[in-house]
């Protein structure tokens, strides 16, 4: 079993803090070093007049797996948090350790956010609500007031973490046929089957090789893989599938504009960027914490800038690499 002791250091720092009237949140899971949440949480908070820090609690992957992560809850708890958000790989191991769960964390079997609240540990998922409030203004009700999309018939490429989140957040939004494709396809037909217990609609499965049938008489297309991330390049569907009436929503949102939202874009189609996602997760996760009613529009402002300028820092970092190589 991990010792916990690599976070002594900000547990202690944190318990300092919450004393003297701070509220403190943190993020624990693996390779998050670089994760926005953080910033994203701390200027809204601030925006509200909020004493507030955000630790990033990154675990190592070659000791993800023996993380003893109930002690790594107590610590937090201890040390008076407001509440963690968990991500990959703890959202379901972290469900044994909690006291409560809401509702749709119970039909998701995944838990992303827990609050600590009067010695009780409460767990939150607001991955799906995070992507159904950017559906929503993006394609449902969108705030530019254009007219909402037509979900009749949506097919999504993942089945996996993202993809179940996606998927529930999806059905929520009224589909009338739903098709879960991924890779594995145990796993398509088990997400299907999940959703199925929950939602009376259509949902079928199938793998990849049944996105040539089922995009054509698709009214949208939801991709919840890693594919199109910055180390996971690439493009999950035949661009020559897409067309301009075929609406397009991606969960990755580094970049923000993937192969996949750039080339539904270029033929015209309308689309919904990871980041509205991203910064819904936040919002609502803001909110279980804290209590305030953080502003969406100001963090996505936010998180544009944060991607901009990680976007010129690393062409910054490009060009300094050529001008090495070229002067050696």
């Amino acid at each position: 079993m991990l010792d916990t002791t690599p976070f002594d250091t900000e547990f202690t720092s944190a318990a300092r803090r919450t004393t003297s009237g701070v509220q403190v949140a943190a993020l624990i899971g693996q390779g998050i070093a670089r994760s926005l949440t953080p910033p994203m949480h701390e200027r809204e908070a601030a925006h509200h007049g909020l004493d507030y820090r955000y630790l990033v609690l990154d675990v190592p992957a070659a000791s993800a797996a023996t993380l003893d992560l109930g002690a790594v809850l107590d610590r937090a708890a201890a040390a008076g948090l407001v509440g963690m958000n968990v991500t990959h790989p703890f959202k379901q191991r972290v469900l044994a350790h909690l006291d409560e769960l809401s509702p749709d964390a119970q039909r998701l079997g995944a838990v992303n956010t827990v609050v600590f609240d009067e010695g009780r540990m409460i767990g939150h998922n607001t991955d799906w609500s995070g992507f159904a409030r950017s559906f929503d203004r993006g394609l449902g009700t969108p705030v530019d007031g254009s007219a909402p999309v037509a979900r009749g018939s949506v097919v999504q490429i993942g089945a996996g973490g993202a993809g179940s989140a996606v998927a529930y957040a999806m059905l929520h939004a009224g589909v009338g046929h739903f098709h879960l494709v991924d890779t594995d396809t145990t796993r398509s037909a088990a997400l299907a089957a999940s959703m199925r217990s929950l939602f009376d609609t259509e949902i079928t499965s199938g793998g990849i090789d049944s996105i040539p049938a089922a995009l054509p008489v698709a009214d949208g297309l939801v991709h919840a893989t890693p594919i199109g991330m910055a180390h996971h390049p690439g493009i999950a569907v035949d661009p020559a599938l897409l067309r301009p009436d075929l609406w397009v929503a991606d969960v990755v949102y580094r970049p923000v504009i993937t192969e996949l939202i750039a080339a539904a874009r270029a033929v015209g189609a309308r689309t919904l960027p990871g980041d509205g996602m991203a910064v819904g997760q936040a919002v609502d996760a803001l909110r279980l914490f804290t209590g305030i009613e953080p502003d969406a529009d100001r963090m996505t402002r936010h998180i544009a800038e944060l991607i901009a300028a990680e976007d010129q820092a690393s062409r910054d970092l490009a060009a300094r690499d050529l001008a090495d190589r070229r002067s050696a």
